[in-house]
């Protein structure tokens, strides 16, 4: 492991004091995440140490941790190269320390910097320095400006005027107002506050579904701009239709530059105003502008980020159907329809392929029939893109005739399944196996168990993003994969069950260790304990500890092993058991003898002990909720068939920052814009909805031409804006829990234009 520097305590209690949280808590995650500990391992069994902090507190302030120990390096170098030029004063070192902020050190910085050949540069090299002095200083000198700008006339330095001079002088009093720190904080502040972007179409643009005629002619206050929005211009710009800029009055800017460089009046005054004019339209309104694009694309690209992370947290976290056998339909029409079974464990056992709808139904009843009798099928998933709805038609009018009505029907989110068949892993999982029936078989464990499919799919693919190839995909990819190893780690992994792609984002296994303890399982059979992990190659001391308490093993030599207990804390649970006059195995299978425990008698911490207690009364259970499947309306199968004024029941597939996507299985999404969500005011579609969501929709209009559907559901809503029939459940592609909307706070209001471009900025075909 690197070695790292530890932060000066004030830096530390800025840390604490920018995130609201105790300073021992920063101080205590520091220290854990240097010896190595996992995000997942310190917020579930450090609590102690910590203070409660939850993992969204201690990623922020490991994120914030990491921010200021690269500021404290950049410091150390600004300083180090300042002082090499002989201009580190004691008060340009004072401030260089007192900032937190990335871009003001760089402020502090620019006139220091090695800078490449400028019109000021020039004129220093002339001479003109002292010239710029006396405009500078703004003060009476032994010679007047006139008299001193003629001593400075040198034809041979290329200066053959007074007034060569006096531009000359200007020149480099425009670059020192360009680089003085007050100043640029200032202007980037006014920009931020006052300033409007404003987006044209380009000359020659072609455009011709018109995705973004809503920004042909667009304003809209910097400070104002919502990331979706901001993203529509960019990915426009970065198309060639639209270019961009940010507006200000330029009066407004110079009065700004004027109060802070004019202190009195003199001959220097008329020169003094022409280089500060000079400075903003030539140096200052560019730079600011560029570092304010970067700041709109960063936050821009956070908020984005955000959006496709609580997303992708809520299939990952979507209600498991359990260890059931299923068979795994991928639908197709005239390529035919591909069968695969799985068992309770999510092992492949046999495929097929039926052709329903080409006139080979009574094949097809045979076939499924067999394979249903065979393994003993207690479900059938179907995946959601071509010939879907026919063939869940097909399906339900086959169990309907046989009489098969204990074995249910879903229908699966086959995004992203595609790109698992054709995968190394999936090679790897079935090298003999056909692509299409690959897909068949991921579409069948999503069923099963969601969070173990969805983690061998690029993340990228599942389609629940906005604007996800336009944000920053370092930071996308960052902020994806702390997603996935926080849901993992939540629900918790069964050490002999799962996969590689499973196990590797268990906190603090690594690949390599999680392809050796799947490689040692397959040579040594199940693993019996915990314990056992030490064997395998590559698991030592330390990744035991971070994993071992997310890791289950049923069944085992020891009971504690199928819980959330972590191994350090079985001798507390031994205690707890010898208070009470009971074994373990009795304390697990009747935890009603929990309640007869004197908590002051236990040596332990309070927070370790209150989670202990809580796992014991329902050891090993599952965070996540009971699966239910929505239902889809029987008359409803084609875009065609959506008509206005129909209220149909439908699962949130995606939640952007304008509204939320719907399908009511028909292989085309329907939008439910944020106006059209709640009778109440609320700020993002986030606060009362989530994807996987089952809610009942009603239709506004559909358009076959276009495929676009548009939905409501505050059109069912009581006045007080309660969903008139709350439908909590899920699918594979999504949670499935009701949702308690937070505070609503006020949204401003859309015009039908910029539903209609929401509508054009992203729209999922099946």
């Amino acid at each position: 492991m690197a070695e790292v520097t530890p932060l000066d305590p004030h830096l530390l209690v800025h840390i604490a004091q920018s995130l609201n949280l105790p300073l021992p808590g920063i101080r205590a995650v520091m220290g854990l995440l240097d010896e190595g500990s996992t995000v997942p391992f310190i917020a579930r069994y450090r609590k102690e140490a910590t203070g409660n902090l939850d993992e969204v507190q201690i990623r922020d302030a490991a994120d914030k941790i990491a921010y200021i120990r690269d500021l404290v390096a950049r410091r150390e170098t600004v300083l180090s190269s300042i002082a090499e030029q002989g201009k580190l004063t004691d008060e340009l070192k004072a401030k260089i320390l007192a900032t937190f902020d990335r871009s003001e050190l760089e402020d502090l910085y620019l006139p220091y910097k090695p800078k490449r050949r400028t019109k000021a540069t020039i004129a220093r090299e002339r001479g003109l320095e002292p010239l710029a002095d006396y405009l500078w200083n703004q003060q009476p000198a032994a010679l007047d400006l006139i008299a001193l700008a003629q001593s400075l006339v040198d034809p041979a330095k290329e200066v053959p005027t007074i007034e060569d001079a006096l531009e000359g002088a200007r020149h480099i009093v425009a670059e020192r107002i360009s680089e003085d720190a007050e100043v640029r904080k200032a202007t980037r502040a006014l920009l931020f506050d006052e300033g409007v972007i404003v987006s044209r179409k380009a000359m020659d643009a072609k455009d011709e579904q018109e995705k973004f005629k809503m920004y042909y002619e667009y304003r809209e206050p910097v400070k104002a701009i919502p990331s979706h929005r901001m993203l529509a211009i960019r990915r426009g710009e970065a198309e060639n239709v639209l270019y961009w800029l940010i507006e200000m009055e330029e009066p407004r800017v110079i009065g700004l530059i004027r109060s802070r460089i004019a202190t009195a009046d003199g001959d220097w005054t008329p020169h003094l105003s022409l280089a500060m004019e000079d400075c903003w339209k030539r140096l200052l309104n560019s730079s600011i502008q560029g570092e304010i694009r970067l700041e709109l694309k960063r936050r821009s690209d956070t908020a984005a980020i955000d959006v496709f992370r609580e997303n992708l947290q809520h299939l990952l976290l979507a209600a498991p159907a359990g260890p059931i056998s299923v068979l795994g339909v991928d639908p197709g029409l005239r390529t035919g329809c591909k069968l695969a079974v799985v068992d309770e464990t999510g092992k492949f056992l046999a495929d097929d392929v039926i052709y329903p709808h080409t006139g080979r139904t009574d094949e097809a009843n045979a076939k499924l029939a067999a394979l249903l009798a065979k393994h003993n099928v207690r479900a059938i998933a179907i995946g959601n893109g071509t010939a879907s709805r026919e063939t869940d038609t097909f399906v339900r009018e086959f169990l309907q005739s046989k009489g098969l009505g204990e074995i249910f029907r879903v229908t699966v989110s086959e995004a992203g399944a595609s790109v698992y068949s054709a995968s190394d892993v999936a090679r790897q999982e079935f090298p003999n196996l056909d692509l299409t029936v690959r897909g068949a078989i991921s579409i069948a464990r999503r069923l099963q168990d969601p969070l173990s499919e969805l983690v061998k799919v690029d993340p990228k693919s599942i389609g629940v993003g906005q604007y996800q190839h336009d944000v920053d995909q370092r930071q996308l990819q960052e902020s994806l994969e702390a997603t996935i190893e926080s849901c993992v780690n939540r629900v918790g992994v069964d050490l002999n069950t799962a996969s590689w792609t499973l196990l590797r984002y268990v906190a603090g296994i690594s690949e390599r260790a999680a392809q050796n303890i799947v490689t040692f399982r397959d040579t040594n059979g199940r693993f019996r304990s915990r314990q056992q992990l030490l064997e395998v190659s590559g698991i030592g001391p330390k990744t035991f500890e971070q994993s071992a308490g997310f890791l289950r093993v049923r069944d085992g030599e020891q009971p504690l092993d199928n819980t959330a207990v972590h191994p350090e804390s079985y001798a507390l649970v031994e205690q707890i058991a010898s208070s009470l006059s009971t074994p373990v195995p009795d304390l697990i299978k009747d935890p009603k003898l929990l309640e007869r425990v004197d908590k002051n008698a236990i040596s332990a911490g309070s927070f370790t002990l209150a989670d202990i207690l809580e796992e014991l009364k329902k050891p090993g259970r599952d965070p996540r909720d009971k699966f239910v499947a929505p239902s889809f309306s029987e008359t409803v199968r084609e875009l065609s068939d959506v008509q206005p004024g129909m209220v149909l029941e439908g699962v949130v597939t995606n939640v952007t920052k304008f509204g939320a996507f719907i399908d009511v299985g028909v292989h085309q999404d329907g939008l439910v814009h944020i106006s059209e969500i709640s009778n109440k005011f609320i700020k993002e579609p986030s606060e009362v909805l989530k994807a996987g969501q089952i809610v009942k929709v009603k239709v506004l209009s559909a358009d076959a031409k276009t495929k676009r559907i548009a939905l409501s559901i505050k059109q069912l809503q009581a006045p007080s804006g309660k969903p008139s029939q709350p439908s909590p459940g899920g699918r594979p592609s999504g949670g499935s829990s009701s949702h308690r909307p937070s505070k609503p706070a006020p949204a401003a209001p859309q015009s039908m234009e910029e539903k209609l471009a929401a509508l054009n900025s992203r729209w999922k075909v099946r």
